[in-house]
Formats: structure tokens, sequence, C-alpha cells
């Protein structure tokens, strides 16, 4: 019933490729210096850090960036414990069958040393495990609860 077409199915255009390249031809000039100045701040930044490194072992290990880790929005549902919020995050998802979006939460305990409180929009960021539920932890407050 709702079967999406295969990509051998739909027609190709071989005027639309040249087309696309002319116009990407006319805005090369301003891609490049964009590009230059871009990696003219990578260069800098790198070179800011190698001499902090180069210096000893332990500067290096601080300033060491981690991986991306996984960030959520939400709601702060309770703030009864002492430094644990309960942070209710909402999601939409396709219903396979119906192809609606149907509501969907999840609720977290994070880790709360900024003083969140009840009604908040927080920012959450997934840590090493602090206790037996808490894995987040409460990064920055988004938006202030209205009094």
């Amino acid at each position: 019933m709702f079967r999406r077409k295969k990509k051998d199915d739909e027609p190709t255009d071989t005027p639309a490729a040249p087309e696309q390249s002319e116009g990407l031809t006319g805005e090369a000039p301003a891609e490049p210096a964009a590009e230059a100045s871009a990696a003219a701040e990578t260069e800098t930044a790198s070179a800011a850090v190698e001499p902090a490194a180069a210096g000893s072992e332990a500067p290096a290990a601080s300033t060491k960036r981690r991986g991306n880790r996984v960030q959520k929005v939400g709601t702060v549902s309770s703030d009864k414990m002492q430094k644990t919020v309960v942070v209710r995050v909402d999601r939409l998802v396709l219903h396979p069958k119906y192809r609606r979006y149907v509501r969907r939460t999840s609720k977290f305990m994070a880790h709360d040393d900024l003083g969140a409180t009840t009604g908040d929009r927080v920012r959450i960021v997934e840590t090493r495990p602090l206790s037996a539920k808490k894995r987040w932890r409460v990064v920055e407050i988004v938006q202030k609860a209205a009094k």
C-alpha cells in the first residue's frame, strides 16, 4: 500500500547533472576561501594544543578531547532527591503500521550540580555509572520553568 519506489525505477535526468555541476563551478571561488579559513582555524587550534602537550604528560591527558557523548534535552519531572533529578525526554516515532507519529517518553535519572527544579528544560549527557540507576549528568539548564 505504501511502497517506496526503488532507485532503479526512478527516471534519471541526464541534463540535470551538468546544470548542477555548472552551478557548483559558479560557487567554487567562495567555497575554497571558506575551506581555507576553516583549515587555518584548525591549524591554529592544533598549534595551541601541541605546545602544552609537549611540556608534560599530565596536561596532555587533561586537554585530550573525549568522543562525542550522547546528549538529550528534556524536562525535569522530579527534583526531590539530593543532587539528582528525573528528566523526562519526549520523542516522536513513526508507527510502522499506521504511519502516524506517536509520542514516546523516557525517564532518566541525572546528577545535578546546577540546581535544576521541576519544569526546567535541561540538557543531559551520558556519563559513567554514578549509582544503580544514574548514568546521566545535567550539563546546562536550557530554560528555567515559569513561576
